[in-house]
């Protein structure tokens, strides 16, 4: 499961992408609850939004849904409750990423290692958002990413602890990112697929020490700036 990646940052994701996105006040590492950039489709054209990464169900009382809402099963997604009104809505979503991270266990303990773009270019993951009605009224869009199975994949079978089902996120390419926001439910299907292995590069990349929450900005690029809409701690 992917719960650890890199937004990428405004400059790149107007230019890979084609949307007039005009915030750049996002985390420079996600986790979920944290806000970062997502694109949708709206009237024929594309919109990029912050959202909470891990998808809050309209029925959720608290919001507090994130916590176990970042990823979403391909095989399980139209069925469990915490999904199945996003994608029976078609809210197909993109989430530019200029790398995600998974724990690889080949030394006998978890290694964080990195994937990225083998071009440099921004990686492109499919996901679905969700609308949620705070009690007090305010609107907030989540989104969880899109995982398969991955266990034959070269790249993606290398991490996930030993016995584990290994998962991989679906990295669209620049071609199916236009008919994957409009798709139908069996268009959509179709693009829910392992990606070429020649796409990606993998280093090892540990964490830098974690800093104080108090020591972070409201609106910190730092990883561990929190999110200013789900602040709940």
């Amino acid at each position: 499961m992917c719960t650890n990646y890199v937004p990428t940052r405004k400059d790149r994701l107007n230019a890979a992408f084609g949307v007039d996105f005009g915030r750049d006040d996002y985390v420079a590492e996600a986790w979920p609850g944290y806000l970062a950039p997502i694109i949708r489709a709206s009237d024929a054209r594309r919109t990029g939004d912050l959202a909470v990464f891990g998808l809050i169900p309209p029925w959720s009382r608290d919001g507090r849904n994130f916590r176990q809402c970042y990823n979403a099963r391909v095989e399980t997604v139209r069925d469990k409750p915490s999904f199945r009104q996003a994608w029976k809505q078609r809210h197909w979503c993109v989430i530019p990423a200029d790398a995600f991270f998974e724990p690889s266990y080949e030394s006998g303990r978890p290694v964080r290692w990195q994937i990225a773009s083998a071009d440099e270019t921004p990686l492109a993951i499919a996901g679905i958002w969700e609308q949620w009605q705070a009690p007090e009224g305010r609107s907030v869009i989540s989104f969880s990413m899109l995982t398969i199975n991955a266990d034959a994949h070269p790249v993606m079978n290398r991490f996930h602890a030993p016995g584990d089902e290994k998962r991989s996120v679906v990295l669209l390419t620049p071609e199916q990112i236009t008919p994957w926001l409009d798709a139908s439910h069996d268009e959509a299907c179709a693009m829910l697929t392992l990606f070429s292995p020649e796409r990606t590069t993998t280093a090892v990349a540990p964490r830098a020490p974690r800093r104080s929450r108090s020591a972070a900005p409201p609106h910190s690029t730092d990883r561990e700036g929190q999110s200013d809409l789900l602040n709940f701690d």
